[in-house]
């Protein structure tokens, strides 16, 4: 499944609502389904206030597959990119403190993903690749 929307909050709903629908095919276990909405969740709100800096003439781009009983996500954007990645991924490190973000995105994403992986370029974006394997009856129906 491909994907892509304007860079917009209200957006990040959709972008849940729209893995979800596509994943429900595979029979996924429903913590399984909450924990891959969470991690969509958290890859889009970063690319839109951090990647993008809220400017919703950007445009989020995801992609899903399933083969074999693994899920791959990624999640992208075109925005400013990530100066510091290792930094970025410190658990409760953000740099828009003002908007009281927790720091805790990617932390999340490592924690309910088997795989994480961050390509950056600054000024040329932001791409994060997630991996996740079904459990044993989501893979064994397809």
């Amino acid at each position: 499944m491909n994907l892509e929307f304007a860079a917009l909050s209200q957006n990040e709903s959709f972008a849940r609502v729209a893995v979800a629908s596509f994943l429900s095919q595979l029979d996924v276990t429903m913590e399984e389904l909450e924990e891959i909405k969470t991690v969509v969740s958290e890859a889009v709100t970063n690319a839109i206030i951090h990647g993008y800096e809220d400017d919703p003439s950007g445009i989020v781009y995801i992609h899903v597959s399933y083969s074999d009983g693994l899920v791959e996500l990624s999640i992208e954007d075109k925005g400013k990119g990530i100066d510091d990645v290792g930094l970025a991924m410190q658990p409760l490190y953000t740099s828009k403190p003002e908007l009281e973000r927790s720091g805790m995105g990617f932390t999340i994403m490592e924690n309910f993903m088997d795989s994480l992986e961050v390509a950056t370029g600054v000024g040329s974006g932001t791409k994060v690749r997630l991996t996740k394997r079904l459990s044993f009856k989501a893979a064994m129906q397809n």
